[in-house]
């Protein structure tokens, strides 16, 4: 199987959330993909913020142009620069942001995979259709079980590129503002740098930005 860019969608807001999504980003690169942890590779909400508000930003609007720069990134990992998902459908519910980026990734038709070993969001010891429907009704219980059946269902959906235009305006926005600000954390070397993502997200995203 080609390697891959995966997307890991699910829960990152406690440190056995965080652990079991690290599991499963783990377990893909040993089967030789790489990987897009948003909490690792991306940025973290609380601690980006944290450094915008020492550095004088009011904490509401900090927080408004940092989802802002969130959403564009994880929407450009999502569309462009990874070819599947893994979805981690575990937790009291499903979580909120991993849902959204399920949706998407079912409507541009990427291949996905859904991972659950939780039955507290079953009803009647089934998933809500509206989730489930997205991955055929269909799941992985152990995380060693992933690389498998994501290369079951690349064979079944094969990943594609997307002609940008195609996409709605809004999508494309977001795209671009995506791009534009990983372009900026890689030429950074801000993996984990919280001060220089603060800086780049500042230049890019924060009010009266160019």
């Amino acid at each position: 199987m080609q390697s891959l860019c995966v997307y890991c969608a699910g829960p990152l807001f406690n440190q056995s959330e965080r652990t079991e999504m690290t599991a499963i980003a783990d377990v893909l690169v040993e089967a030789g993909h790489s990987v897009y942890l948003p909490h690792r590779d991306g940025m973290e909400f609380r601690l980006v913020r944290e450094v915008l508000i020492e550095q004088g930003w009011e904490a509401a609007l900090a927080g408004q142009f940092l989802h802002e720069a969130i959403f564009a990134l994880d929407v450009y990992q999502l569309v462009v620069a990874c070819d599947a998902v893994v979805w981690n459908l575990n937790g009291r519910v499903p979580d909120e942001g991993a849902v959204s980026e399920a949706a998407m990734a079912w409507t541009l038709g990427k291949p996905m995979i859904a991972y659950q070993d939780d039955v507290r969001s079953m009803i009647a010891g089934r998933m809500n259709p509206l989730l489930v429907g997205l991955v055929d009704f269909t799941s992985v219980q152990q995380i060693h079980e992933i690389p498998a059946a994501l290369h079951a269902e690349c064979r079944q959906f094969p990943p594609r590129k997307f002609d940008l235009e195609h996409l709605p305006k809004r999508v494309r926005t977001a795209v671009a503002r995506g791009a534009e600000l990983w372009n900026a954390l890689r030429k950074e070397s801000a993996y984990g740098e919280n001060r220089i993502i603060a800086e780049c997200v500042t230049t890019l995203f924060a009010p009266g930005a160019a």
